[in-house]
């Protein structure tokens, strides 16, 4: 919102909310009632809505992409929540446009039936667009910036100083209006002159758009050849450095996309070529930690960073693919499901983090695989050949730490990563599976003056170490299960001592004010519900049980507690995006541990299939405290 609002300003179907496109409903209205024949320009205009939705996302994968490597990035300024909820409205320029589109083709002469080619309607668009478009935008761009409209309007826009490509059609309603009639003076010409196509029309918002997204990607694309071969094109095309200098300066770089007006009025900022170069020269970002993670299911490729900006920056839950248009998508996703792991033959950069300035740098990298890949043995060998590759490569490029998250250090996988350290000995850098830290969390959620808990799942390395952790305390540890029973003794003997107990129900021995249940993967709905009222869940594992996933069949008599995750502190930025299904600035205790390891400067590995010792997982946790993580325990 601009910061003193004027009229206009407000979108009409704001009120609406995501119900926002029944404002479409009136669209078989607006037909020509003198036409009888099939009419295919009235039945391109929703193509062309969507064409221009689906360009707009192509950009803003592309740009997050470019800028988390670093290599030729403008701005190193982070991005946070407030900015990708501000711009999340993106697409109400293009609800505009389509309402604008059909009511034109019902009121104005010349739009049924347009030919797919005219050369003079190109040739007048090109010279109007170079004319008055470009010269009217930018006194227009001018007198938006006087403090008085500025304040009112177009300080909306500069609210984004790093910029993604959708900031450009980020701007208050009543401004898009003087947006759309100036960049309809070209087709509206085309349409009384005669001259108006297909190609003309399309082309030019298809232009538009480009140019838009383009000057506003946070990353330089323009090569300097195109410069050295057309001198005169500096003039005629602006680049992205050159409109990124006007979100910092704000009173310099006013023009559209054509730099010749702020030639002509002496407004071009005198850094622009220095930007311009530097930003070409930039190189790829070796970072300090890397987190590797991987997509769960397939719907999660549009949650992550690089997918929709709008369900990346909220948690990834049942409720989040049930909205409408992933519906809609469902056949694309099983299209796209196939091609990912086509065009994916390694690991690719998700996001850019940065801690304390540049103190330190992180980057989260996906294996290209779903989670059911990983439960497929014949799957296996081609996965962990991904996470040694990646694995070496970030050796090769001087990272620090690389932590496993999700089924990346499964120990039916790689025994929680050991098998890349016996492979090579030689590894400068630190392996960490997180299960130190995760284990802590877990320890430390448990309520003061608990004398029992019941642990149900799979048993995990984490799990094995809040088992061993809790009976040395004098806690009691109650199982269900004699096969989980015999392994436990199997694997700790005379050191749980006679605190693990097996019981032949899920009702405690020991009478406590409230139930603490320890579950992980294997713990199910049937169980679930075999628990008493006020009980406390407290997950142990990567992934949340199948029961807490489905929200609906969760019970409102029991409590339920996040899987092990901290609150990052405030020095950690760039963070606009949710990882996975825990709310916002939240990490998973996974991919805390290797930014606490690096922070730490500590040069042993942490992961294999050992269990670790009190003192470490007290070391872990005090540390992680220390720089400022939260533990993160009730789930919303």
């Amino acid at each position: 919102m601009a910061s003193k609002p004027g009229i206009l300003t407000e979108w009409p179907w704001a009120h609406l909310g995501r119900f926002k496109y029944v404002v479409y409903s009136f669209i078989p209205a607006c037909g020509k009632e003198d036409e009888r024949e099939w009419d295919m320009t009235y039945f391109l205009v929703l193509p062309i809505l969507l064409w221009r939705m689906l360009h707009n996302q192509i950009w803003i994968s592309l740009a997050r992409s470019r800028t988390a490597k670093a290599k030729n990035r403008i701005l190193d300024k982070s991005i946070d929540f407030e900015q990708v909820d501000r711009e999340s409205n993106w697409d109400d320029q293009i609800i505009l446009n389509g309402v604008l589109f059909y009511l034109g083709y019902k009121r104005l002469p010349g739009t049924v039936n347009l030919p797919i080619w005219r050369t003079d309607g190109v040739v007048l668009t090109a010279l109007l667009h170079t004319g008055p478009v470009e010269f009217l935008y930018y006194w227009l761009h001018r007198a938006l910036h006087h403090h008085f409209l500025y304040s009112r309007y177009h300080s909306h826009h500069h609210s984004s100083i790093v910029t993604e490509p959708i900031t450009s059609v980020i701007h208050p309603f009543g401004e898009h209006i003087l947006y759309f009639l100036l960049f309809a003076i070209p087709i509206i010409t085309m349409l009384f002159t005669g001259t108006a196509s297909m190609v003309a029309v399309v082309g030019y918002l298809t232009y538009i758009d480009f140019m838009n997204n383009m000057g506003h990607c946070n990353f330089e694309l323009v090569p300097r050849s195109i410069f050295t071969f057309f001198p005169f094109l500096k003039y005629l095309f602006y680049t992205p450095s050159y409109h990124s200098l006007h979100h910092t300066q704000f009173r310099t770089n006013y023009a559209l996309f054509m730099p010749m007006y702020d030639y002509i009025y002496g407004t071009m900022d005198k850094s622009s070529d220095l930007v311009y170069e530097t930003s070409l020269s930039r190189q790829d970002e070796s970072p300090h930690v890397v987190h590797l993670t991987h997509p769960t299911t397939p719907d999660s490729i549009y949650h992550l960073r690089l997918g929709f900006a709008s369900l990346a920056s909220g948690p990834y839950t049942s409720s989040s693919t049930k909205k409408w248009y992933m519906w809609l998508l469902w056949p694309v996703t099983c299209l796209w499901t196939i091609l990912f792991n086509w065009i994916f033959s390694t690991t690719f950069i998700v996001e850019r983090n940065v801690m304390d300035g540049d103190k330190l740098k992180m980057q989260t990298w996906a294996v290209p695989k779903f989670s059911y890949q990983y439960n497929i043995p014949s799957q296996r060998g081609a996965i962990n050949g991904l996470v040694e590759e990646a694995i070496l490569e970030a050796d090769n490029a001087g990272v620090k730490v690389l932590s496993l998250g999700l089924l990346n250090q499964a120990k039916e996988l790689n025994r929680n990563g050991e098998v890349y350290i016996w492979k090579h000995p030689k590894l400068k850098i630190k392996l960490v599976d997180g299960s130190s830290l995760a284990t802590a969390l877990v320890l430390n959620s448990i309520p003061e003056g608990t004398n029992q808990v019941l642990i149900r799942g799979k048993l995990t390395k984490v799990a094995y170490a809040i088992t061993l952790a809790l009976c040395q305390r004098g806690v009691q540890v109650v199982t269900v299960h004699r096969d989980e029973f015999e392994k436990l003794k199997l694997r700790f003997g005379s050191k749980l001592g006679s605190n693990l107990i097996l019981s032949r129900s899920y009702d405690h021995h020991q009478k406590q004010q409230q139930q603490v249940w320890l579950v992980g993967d294997e713990f199910s709905e049937k169980e679930q519900k075999n628990a008493p009222a006020g009980t406390l869940f407290i997950p142990f594992t990567q992934f949340p049980p199948m029961m807490m996933m489905m929200t609906n069949k969760m019970r409102k008599d029991c409590v339920y507690y996040n899987t092990p995750a901290m609150v990052i502190p405030s020095v950690l930025e760039n963070m606009h995006s949710c990882e996975n299904w825990l709310p916002r600035r939240v990490m998973s205790a996974w991919r805390v541990a290797g930014i606490v390891h690096a922070l730490e400067e500590w040069e042993t590995h942490e992961c294999g299939d050992s269990i670790m010792s009190l003192e470490h997982i007290e070391k872990v946790w005090v540390a992680s405290l220390q720089h400022g993580f939260r533990p993160l325990a009730i789930s919303t």
